[in-house]
């Protein structure tokens, strides 16, 4: 899974034909992928599929107007001529002079450094060994529990490598690799619901997935909901684990964006340098950590990236302002969105903290719900359990929490320092006082 000669040579003349047609800029994008995915359902192999990718992606910009244009087709023949209908179709927009290419001073410069985010043994794996980590995840459980119903043991990998050049100046690639495990059980429950739940895990490399525990630990999450009910509806201390803090982390970094912001859709207004959290939130921007999910050099219009301090102690460092937006907004670009997410840790794990809630709910999903944008209120549908001085005791269900964005991470009391790496966004487990629950 590389980029060649040839995809390079091909991008080069898309680049051509276009600057040689009217245009006054242009960026290209060659992307090859390889994609393999097998499903088992109980004992059975249910769903395979593969697929291969080759894509030529262009951005025409001429005489004030933008155009994309797309093809699977990657190869010298026709181009000039689909090129060409695209620019044509392109001169019937309207006018926004607000697209443009970023500065080439903002640009991406390639360096020796290597983010080690490709596994150069993916194309020698052979089916038989996924298929045999998918069917192992489900013989580790099969049988084990008579209430189960159903399991469903999904494996999935994929590589890509992208090449991207742009007239005024941008050149570079970049490649990697992931590979997924997900395991999905089922519970024949007393009441009409079931309890269902599930486990994954995620590498960049082959040798680091890990391949064993999978289906044991997704039985055990759905084991541990059975017997749900709703309690009494009032206000309690919210507790999210590392696989669902990332759900009301989400809306912030939404409010941070340009397009938000230009069209006045984001609760972050003219919060820049405003404390809009606790003074135990601090998130960093970490790009460039190696083999690591969301690693990168550049974003997507070739803008170099670099860390950056997001939210320092509740206060809101930066927005992510691409160029479209910086010149419509007239004020300075950053980058168009975050890379890797980082939180800093508090001194505990999850077990320390959930052992210090003395009456609270420990959110384990969420089911449904929504967040205004523009005024950051929200609702969503939980499930969890109840904890009672500092132990997990009825399981929940059937209950939403409701209130404002920033009222909720201002009362942020505690983060812990367990955070996933198997995500691009390594959020731990996270502490809330005073949050709106009802039920019953």
């Amino acid at each position: 899974m590389m980029i060649t000669k040839q995809h390079k040579d091909t991008a080069q003349q898309a680049m051509q034909v276009a600057l040689q047609n009217g245009c006054q800029a242009a960026r290209v994008s060659i992307i090859t992928a390889n994609n393999n995915s097998f499903e088992y359902r109980n004992t059975q192999l249910d769903k395979l599929h593969q697929s291969s990718e080759n894509k030529l992606y262009i951005e025409l910009f001429i005489d004030g107007r933008y155009g994309t244009l797309s093809t699977n087709r990657i190869d010298k023949n026709g181009l000039e001529t689909f090129i060409k209908e695209g620019i044509i179709s392109t001169g019937y927009l309207a006018t926004d002079t607000f697209r443009q290419l970023p500065a080439p001073d903002r640009y991406y410069r390639e360096n020796e450094q290597n983010l080690d985010l490709y596994d150069n043994s993916f194309e020698n794996i052979g089916t038989d060994k996924k298929l045999d980590i998918a069917r192992q995840a489900i013989e580790e459980i099969y049988g084990s529990d008579k209430r189960i119903v159903s399991i469903t043991s999904s494996y999935d990998d994929g590589a890509s490598a992208e090449y991207m050049i742009a007239s005024n100046g941008f050149e570079a690639e970049s490649i990697d690799s992931a590979f997924n495990l997900t395991v999905e059980v089922a519970l024949k429950t007393n009441g009409d619901a079931r309890a269902e739940s599930y486990w994954f895990d995620s590498a960049i490399y082959w040798d680091d997935l890990k391949k064993n525990g999978t289906g044991k630990k997704a039985l055990e999450r759905a084991q541990q909901k059975t017997g749900r009910q709703k309690i009494k509806s009032g206000r309690y201390e919210m507790l999210l684990d590392n696989t669902t803090a990332s759900r009301l982390f989400s809306p912030l970094i939404g409010a941070m964006h340009g397009t938000a912001l230009q069209q006045k859709n984001s609760f972050l207004l003219d919060k820049l340098g405003r404390q809009i959290a606790s003074d135990k939130l601090t998130v960093i921007d970490t790009p460039h950590l190696t083999r690591s999910f969301g690693a990168r050099w550049f974003d997507g219009e070739g803008v170099a990236t670099k860390e950056r301090i997001i939210i320092d102690r509740g206060v809101l460092q930066t927005y992510f302002i691409d160029t479209y937006n910086s010149l419509k907004m007239d004020i300075e670009p950053t980058i168009a969105s975050p890379s890797i997410i980082q939180s800093a840790h508090g001194d505990k794990d999850f077990d320390g903290i959930l052992r210090s809630v003395r009456k609270g709910i420990w959110i384990t999903g969420f089911n449904g719900g929504n967040s205004n944008s523009t005024t950051g209120d929200f609702s969503f549908g939980v499930e969890g359990f109840l904890v009672e001085n500092g132990i997990a005791t009825t399981p929940v269900s059937e209950m939403n929490i409701t209130g404002n964005m920033l009222v909720l991470w201002k009362n942020l009391v505690e983060t812990g320092n367990d955070p996933r790496e198997s995500s691009p966004w390594r959020l731990p487990s996270l502490l809330f006082s005073d949050v709106n629950f009802s039920g019953s």
